[in-house]
C-alpha cells in the first residue's frame, strides 16, 4: 500500500510546520505539527512506511525578502539582475528559502519520491482558495470545511491548525500525482526538485 505524505514547511522554527499522512483509501493516518528541522528529520527517519510513501513538500517563502530594503530598492522599474544600483547581496531577492533542501535530497538518494509544490497555486488549482485573508481564522475554517464537505475527508468539527490543513493539501497532490500523472504539470524546478501542480481538478475522493 502506498502512503501519501504532505509537508507544509514553515520559514523558520518559530512557526509550526504541518505534516499529514494519507493512505490509498483517503483515510488520514496522521496529522501533526513540527517546528525545527530536527523534528522534520526525526519524523521521516522514524516513519516505518517511508519507502512506500510519495511525498509533497511546500516551497518555503524566504522571509528575509519582505523587509524595508526590498520595498525601497524595488521601486525603480528595472530588472534587479540588470540594475547595478541594486546588488543582490546574500540573496535577499530570492523568493524561496532553501530550508531543508539538503536533507530532502538525501531522502531522494535513498529512493524516496519527493516533489515540491507552491501552496497557494495548488489551493487555487484544487478549488480550495477562499476570499478571506490568507491564513486568517476565516480562511482556516473555509479550508477545513471545504476539505471535509467537498473532498469527503474525515476531519474533526473543531478548528484545526492551518499548517496541518495545508499539509493535507500536499497529501492530496501527492495522491493525484501517483494515480493521475497525466493531470500533473511541472511548473518549475527548485534545487533539483520538480515543482508540480494539477492541470485541472478531478474527483479523486469518492463520495
Amino acid at each position: 500500500m502506498n502512503y501519501y505524505v504532505g509537508l507544509s514547511l514553515a520559514a523558520s522554527s518559530g512557526m509550526d510546520s504541518g505534516v499529514a499522512v494519507m493512505d490509498e483509501d483517503n483515510n488520514l493516518i496522521l496529522v501533526d505539527k513540527l517546528y525545527t528541522m530536527n523534528d522534520v528529520m526525526f519524523f521521516f527517519d522514524n516513519f516505518p512506511s517511508l519507502k512506500y510513501s510519495k511525498i509533497c513538500i511546500s516551497l518555503v517563502w524566504d522571509r528575509t525578502m519582505l523587509n524595508g530594503k526590498w520595498r525601497i530598492l524595488g521601486k525603480p522599474y528595472q530588472l534587479v539582475s540588470t540594475n547595478p544600483l541594486i546588488p543582490n547581496r546574500e540573496g535577499w531577492t530570492h523568493r524561496y528559502s532553501t530550508r531543508g533542501c539538503e536533507y530532502f535530497k538525501s531522502l531522494t538518494e535513498r529512493g524516496i519520491e519527493i516533489n515540491r509544490f507552491e501552496l497557494y497555486l495548488t489551493r487555487q488549482s484544487l478549488h480550495l482558495n477562499s476570499c478571506y485573508k490568507e491564513r486568517s481564522p476565516a480562511d482556516c475554517k473555509f479550508l477545513q470545511q471545504t476539505l471535509k464537505n467537498e473532498w469527503q475527508i474525515d476531519l474533526p468539527s473543531n478548528m484545526m491548525p492551518m499548517s496541518q490543513l495545508e499539509a493535507i493539501v500536499g497529501a492530496i497532490l501527492a495522491k493525484e500525482n501517483t494515480e493521475h500523472p497525466d493531470n500533473i504539470k511541472i511548473l518549475s524546478h527548485f534545487r533539483e526538485f520538480n515543482v508540480i501542480d494539477v492541470i485541472h481538478k478531478t474527483k479523486m475522493i469518492s463520495v
